[in-house]
């Protein structure tokens, strides 16, 4: 039963990065109808940035939080930037284009963006210092360490906060109007083109936050980091329905909730041929089963055939 709690709470600590990741997928899909598949190495570049200031502070003398969260203050803007830049130059003129345009323009943004990276940080694994507390509490048995408790309070406040935005303010109905039918919405009064930008920072602002979780989980940083971990974010995108925030959140649960106990019991029966370092072969599988079964997602509903 510990091993089982222990395997429950690793998949929830993944699964809320999954989600938070997932939700700029979703974002952007719901709103413009395009799959920003560069949104991994916006993640990616969060991680670095916020990566890169911390070293600069870490022997500072100031607390361990209080770096994590200036270096976090570097990173969200750098981030929204990004995503602003990448709306604004690469998805804008092709709006109106044929739906593949914008499908090659994100993968061409996307090694765009690593390469970019790599040029600026090096090919290296970049380390995380061991700034934030690790201390470990056990529960059950199971053991959990200060810092995933901590993503997932974080992670939840965020998501949460992301739902009351979208659905109480004036933003969040604009937002909701314009993947409704932008062309009435903005007969209505509603600057399309400012709400679809927001939806870009918004989502990137959530990508920095994102890639400061996975550098401090993992301890390391790299320029490839936000490639399997953006498929992943897509892939739990699509298993809870694509284009719903709910849909995200829940997907990003499930998907980090499959690979660890998929990791933790399959890897087991295999004798471990299907163990940790086969653990992408479940959120794949997945992937294939919702597109095959229910290409909707869990939460998602079938759109109408039109006439």
């Amino acid at each position: 039963m510990d091993i089982l709690l222990q395997q429950i709470i690793n998949g929830l600590v993944l699964g809320s990065i999954y989600a938070l990741v997932a939700l700029g997928y979703t974002m952007v899909y719901g709103i413009m109808g395009l799959i920003n598949f560069a949104h991994g190495e916006v993640v990616m570049i969060g991680a670095l940035v916020a990566l890169a200031v911390i070293r600069l502070l870490a022997d500072s003398g100031l607390p361990g939080v209080v770096v994590a969260l200036v270096g976090l203050g570097a990173a969200a803007p750098v981030c929204m930037a990004v995503g602003f830049t990448i709306e604004r130059v690469a998805y804008r003129p092709l709006r109106r284009a044929p739906r593949l345009a914008p499908l090659i323009t994100a993968i061409g943004v996307s090694i765009v963006l690593q390469n970019l990276a790599m040029l600026i940080w090096g090919r290296n694994y970049h380390a995380f210092p061991p700034i934030l507390p690790t201390s470990q509490h056990e529960v059950f048995g199971a053991t959990i360490t200060s810092l995933q408790v901590a993503i997932v309070l974080i992670a939840a406040l965020m998501m949460g906060g992301l739902m009351l935005l979208v659905q109480r303010t004036r933003l969040g109905r604009a937002m909701r109007a314009t993947a409704e039918n932008p062309a009435i919405a903005q007969l209505m009064g509603v600057d399309i083109n400012r709400i679809i930008s927001l939806t870009f920072v918004i989502g990137s602002a959530l990508a920095a936050v994102a890639g400061l979780m996975v550098s401090a989980n993992y301890s390391i940083a790299h320029y490839y980091m936000g490639f399997i971990l953006g498929l992943k974010a897509f892939t739990a995108a699509v298993l809870g329905g694509i284009g719903k925030l709910g849909g995200a959140m829940l997907g990003g649960i499930l998907l980090g909730l499959i690979e660890s106990l998929g990791a933790g019991y399959i890897g087991d029966l295999t004798g471990g041929f299907l163990g940790s370092h086969y653990q992408d072969v479940f959120a794949f599988f997945v992937l294939i089963c919702v597109l095959v079964f229910r290409p909707s997602g869990l939460v998602g509903e079938k759109a109408a055939e039109r006439a």
